[in-house]
């Protein structure tokens, strides 16, 4: 354990919202965004960095880049979310009524140490900033400072960022910080490897997130690279085939939201609330079906803004994709109209998509299917490199 002095606190956990941690990327920026109301600090991304393979000679660029080249990656908003009161449920299922037995148990109060991220797979770092919040959450006299930012690519080996205080407070908030940075680079990962292969295309996630964690998991999806679908069954219409089944037709359901709209005048409600409305999305599973939307369209009757295309993408028993159907659809909107692939969408068969001309595709395995992206944070860095070293994984 790196001992680094000694200084009495006994907090384990703080309910207080202290100032930002340090970070070397801070202070040089002169004039930088507001952050979003629930964040004590925006995210910070470099600009423009390319997504080959990480080289000493792209993290020394990285590393030097001025700071004119940074920019906020802010969460997706959302008018209810408290994502201070997530990190607190979070912790508090961690420590219980008790607090952190072993570091209480083992380790004296005023013990303080120094323990560094390591990353032990190449990938898309994100959570950099909501590891910040925790921290504070935890222990406000944590100090923590990264080498990256969220967005930027790590290596395997590389050792990213370091927090230094109190070494109970920095054990006790170790899993919380780990749990969330993991998964969020994860879908960082993979939404970006989907970006890139799905040009051009543009990449997005579904509401098929985990519960609790949408804002979160979405924000991932915006540090990969992608866009962000519907936040929510708030903030846009999006016909679906059970409705289109209750309402009696796909005219018949364009009709009544439209109705809707108007009488309740949501368009206006819902731009209060900073959101951006679709004001109507309709899924279609047939070239018929496709040929129904466009003639509410053109008859005036439909404000209908995009057409989601569902399982026109066919799996082959040679893991190939036939995309004819596909084809047919987005000739047939010719433009009139943004379009959406969704269904048989993976990273093999994303830019077969992609290039039949669609505007968006919609994966929910970037989200429901997220693989972690292995991160750690140990006290004794040499010791972790070894294990790491005999295991592969480091």
């Amino acid at each position: 354990m790196a001992m680094l002095g000694s200084k009495p606190n006994p907090q384990i956990f703080s309910s207080r919202r202290p100032p930002f941690v340090s970070s070397r990327h801070v202070a040089p920026l002169s004039k930088p965004s507001p952050p979003p109301r629930f964040l004590s600090t925006p995210a910070l991304r470099l600009r423009g960095r390319s997504c080959a393979p990480f080289s000493s000679k792209i993290m020394s660029s990285l590393l030097s880049a001025p700071p004119e080249t940074l920019q906020w990656i802010a969460p997706p908003p959302h008018p209810t979310y408290d994502l201070h009161q997530v990190i607190r449920l979070a912790l508090q299922e961690d420590v219980g009524n008790l607090g952190d037995l072993t570091c209480l148990a083992t380790i004296p109060s005023e013990t303080q140490a120094e323990a560094q991220f390591l990353a032990k797979e190449d990938g898309v770092v994100a959570g950099i900033q909501l590891a910040n919040m925790i921290f504070h959450e935890v222990d406000p006299s944590l100090k923590v400072e990264w080498v990256v930012q969220d967005g930027n690519l790590v290596r395997k080996g590389l050792l990213f960022g370091t927090v230094v205080g109190e070494a109970r407070s920095i054990l006790t908030a170790e899993r919380v910080v780990l749990n969330f940075m993991q998964r969020m680079s994860g879908i960082a990962t993979a939404t970006k490897a989907m970006a890139d292969a799905a040009r051009p295309a543009r990449i997005l996630e579904t509401r098929k997130t985990a519960p609790g964690l949408r804002l979160i998991d979405k924000w991932a999806v915006l540090i990969g690279g992608g866009e962000n679908h519907r936040m929510g069954l708030f903030d846009m219409i999006m016909i679906k085939d059970n409705h289109v089944a209750v309402a009696g037709g796909i005219k018949e359901a364009i009709a009544a939201v439209n109705s809707y709209l108007i009488e309740n005048n949501l368009d206006v409600a819902v731009e209060k609330m900073e959101l951006h409305m679709q004001a109507l999305k309709v899924e279609t599973r047939t070239l018929d079906e496709v040929r129904e939307v466009l003639a509410c369209v053109t008859k005036g009757t439909g404000q209908v803004t995009r057409v989601m295309l569902d399982n026109m993408v066919v799996p082959l028993a040679s893991g190939d994709v036939e995309v004819t159907m596909l084809q047919e659809a987005v000739k047939l909107i010719n433009g009139k109209l943004e379009t959406e692939a969704s269904g048989n969408v993976t990273l093999q068969t994303v830019g077969k998509i992609g290039a039949t001309g669609v505007t968006f595709i919609s994966s929910g395995a970037l989200t429901h299917s997220v693989r972690a992206l292995d991160i750690s944070l140990n006290v004794d860095t040499d010791l972790a490199l070894a294990v790491g070293k005999r295991t592969s994984r480091a």
